[in-house]
């Protein structure tokens, strides 16, 4: 989880890129009230997808904003300075909506913001919430290397580039149970097998290896010569000899997540198979040997592109790669036109993929995090078509 000095330097961080007369922020994304308090209602809970704020004071005062209900669904523990919980279902009296809770506990603090220059998150409040502080904040500012303005969610999903240490070990838990996924795929991936039943095993290696509950989506997909690009949810079909199953997949844990990839050879791989995985191969090892901040991520997606044009199959028909962390994908993107360029602190895939008609589709994916030296790998899971 993340810490609490953590969750203190996020904020200090997000101060230092706000103008001085901003005396306080109001945070609806629950990513980013995660990202600055820890405060995360759990997807697997009742009060799964519901709302809470957070209200940050340039003086260093945090404070949440959340119905009973929420609270009693939340991952603990979270770092807040103080808590205002609305009761909005008690056992004994009709509820009512949700939203209206949120705005009672901004009249229980209003001596706090009103009367004070504010900054909202757009995106991330409702507009009954935005309403109530409307005459003291504002929802857009120009930051002085800007000439337009932007907006605090944009700030906030910006800082998140530059992973701290506490979500980078985060994220080191979510790839060690990535890692438990891919080993059983190779234990159950056989003729016979649906795509759901490996989909179950892979499922249930992963979350016991993370200890919790956690959520693992993606694509358990199979291809062949019949269909040689497919992704998402896994179906009834069952695999069949000379099949490629891509296992494509992220385990979320506290709303941080993993992504790689192998594609598993059902059977003894032709020829054509071998070499085509020997071009995917030889393309990752390129992208990630060129790893380091200040690289320009059109780079690395052209210099993937060129090993796979020169063995035969490129141009490369999808991104090279793509940021981690709270959202998927999320900044930097490695594409042909991209503007990123990478930044020590990014925690990011290469992925690079190849599909053939009348043949099959395949891609490899490891995740890496960018330091001052270069990048260090942070997935370990074993790339080939079989064990």
């Amino acid at each position: 989880m993340l810490t609490q000095e953590g969750c203190r330097e996020r904020q200090a961080r997000l101060w230092q890129r706000l103008p001085d007369e901003i005396s306080w922020v109001l945070v609806g994304d629950c990513r980013h009230v995660q990202y600055f308090s820890n405060f995360r209602i759990n997807p697997i809970s009742f009060s799964a997808d519901q709302k809470s704020l957070l209200l940050l004071t340039r003086d260093g005062k945090t404070i949440l904003l959340a119905d009973n209900f929420a609270k009693r669904s939340a991952t603990v523990p979270y770092f807040v300075d103080q808590e205002i919980i609305i009761p909005w279902y008690t056992h004994k009296k009709s509820v009512t909506n949700r939203d209206d809770a949120l705005c009672l506990a901004l009249t229980e603090i209003e001596n706090i913001w009103s009367g004070e220059t504010g900054l909202i998150e757009p995106e991330g409040v409702s507009e009954m919430v935005a309403a109530m502080v409307a005459e003291d904040a504002a929802w857009q500012f120009a930051e002085d290397d800007e000439e337009q303005p932007t907006t605090l969610g944009t700030v906030i999903r910006s800082l998140r580039r530059a992973k701290h240490a506490d979500e980078v070990e985060l994220l080191r838990t979510c790839m060690r149970a990535g890692e438990a996924g891919h080993k059983r795929a190779f234990e159950v991936i056989r003729p016979g097998v649906s795509e759901f039943e490996v989909y179950l095993e892979v499922q249930r290696a992963a979350q016991e290896t993370a200890g919790v509950p956690c959520i693992v989506y993606g694509d358990f997909r199979a291809t062949n010569a019949g269909l040689h690009k497919a992704g998402g949810l896994p179906t009834p079909y069952r695999l069949q000899d000379g099949d490629l199953f891509i296992l494509d997949y992220s385990v979320v844990i506290h709303g941080y997540r993993s992504d790689f990839t192998n594609t598993i050879s059902v059977g003894t791989p032709s020829d054509k198979i071998v070499a085509q995985f020997e071009a995917c191969r030889d393309t990752l090892h390129t992208a990630a040997e060129i790893l380091k901040p200040g690289i320009a991520c059109r780079d690395i997606w052209h210099a993937a592109s060129k090993v796979l044009e020169s063995r035969g199959f490129g141009p490369l028909a999808h991104h090279a790669g793509h940021g981690l962390g709270m959202e998927h994908p999320e900044p930097p993107i490695l594409v042909s036109e991209s503007i990123d360029t990478l930044i020590e602190g990014d925690v990011m895939t290469l992925e690079p993929g190849c599909y053939i008609e009348r043949q099959g589709g395949m891609r490899f994916e490891h995740n890496y995090l960018i330091n001052e030296h270069g990048s260090e790998q942070l997935s370990q899971h074993h790339i080939g078509l079989s064990r």
